[in-house]
């Protein structure tokens, strides 16, 4: 793929087809305990949200909304659990772009497809990352990077959470954007990258917004952009890259996913009240405080939004060559 067929495919937005009309459907509620299944340990973003969800929208349902963690292969154990349940309204899965878009194309025999093999039920949260530097380095603008990246290529290391990661995919289309060049280190994980750029040992992270917080508050990195074509709540005084690097933008998102063949009048239940959990006010400040721009969209939203990142990670594949296998 050369670079303008690859531009092409990064700003490609095919749009889901209309799902059936959800308001025709006869009421349902469920009659047991709900499960929301999360791939990835206690603790983490995808966690967090899923745990913040299920409580609130435990009392609308009338039933217990209980979360498992089923933890492995970049979340892809917990995914195929729930495209094998039975479409009842009872299971569903806490997706992510890396779940739901970016293993598509990471992982040469998933033993599921991403968007056949489930229903998609509600947008919970979009969320961004931000270009952090060591307090030592001197540049205080995306323009500021941008000019010393070009001057110098390859001298900045850059750390990510690991090959084919959010982490990794956000710089990979900055240097593509902005024409530049940064030395590669992946780590295992955000929290060692983010502790060796925090001792010097890095130049600069792609680092999630709700990891990075506590880092920026303290002093100990500098926040020099978003990767949101918007400022974010958390930090409004920092621009978006966009700013500096016209047409740049990585987004990541939290989203419920249930088994294919869901029916409608589940999904229409389950997308109400997860809207409605999202916008009441306790949730919609601690999202916001952990640096989540809360959504509560609907499931069309939620298939448009998946079905173009689809498109664009696996652009982002074929650029880095990342796989999984």
């Amino acid at each position: 793929m050369d670079r303008r067929s690859l531009l092409r495919a990064l700003g490609a937005a095919p749009l889901m087809p209309t799902l059936p009309a959800l308001a025709q459907a006869p009421a349902w509620r469920p009659d047991r305990p709900v499960r929301f299944v999360v791939g990835f340990a206690a603790g983490g973003s995808t966690d967090t949200s899923g745990r913040l969800v299920a409580n609130a929208i435990s009392g609308t349902l009338g039933q217990p909304v209980v979360v498992e963690n089923r933890v492995g292969a970049a979340g892809n154990i917990g995914s195929e659990h729930v495209a094998r349940s039975a479409p009842d309204g009872l299971t569903y899965v806490v997706a992510s772009v890396g779940t739901h878009a970016t293993n598509q194309y990471l992982y040469r025999a998933l033993p599921f497809h991403v968007a056949n093999d489930f229903t998609p039920v509600s947008l919970v949260l979009v969320s961004a990352a931000v270009i952090v530097v060591k307090p030592s380095l001197p540049l205080n603008s995306v323009a500021e990077l941008v000019a010393y990246a070009r001057a110098n290529p390859g001298r900045l290391n850059i750390g990510t959470s690991g090959v084919g990661g959010t982490q990794h995919f956000a710089a990979a289309l900055f240097e593509q954007r902005a024409g530049v060049q940064f030395t590669h280190i992946p780590y295992r994980g955000g929290a060692p990258a983010m502790a060796d750029l925090v001792a010097g040992r890095l130049d600069l992270v792609f680092s999630p917004l709700a990891e990075t917080m506590s880092f920026i508050q303290g002093g100990q990195v500098r926040p020099l952009g978003v990767t949101r074509t918007e400022r974010m709540p958390a930090l409004p005084d920092v621009p978006p890259i966009a700013d500096a690097v016209p047409g740049y933008e990585f987004n990541s998102w939290i989203g419920i996913f249930g088994p294919a063949r869901l029916p409608a009048n589940i999904v229409r239940t389950m997308s109400d009240a997860i809207a409605a959990g999202v916008r009441s006010p306790e949730v919609n400040q601690r999202m916001v405080s952990l640096g989540y721009l809360p959504v509560g969209g609907g499931s069309e939203a939620m298939a448009d939004l998946q079905r173009r990142d689809m498109a664009t990670m696996e652009a982002l594949v074929r650029l880095t060559g990342a796989s999984a296998d």
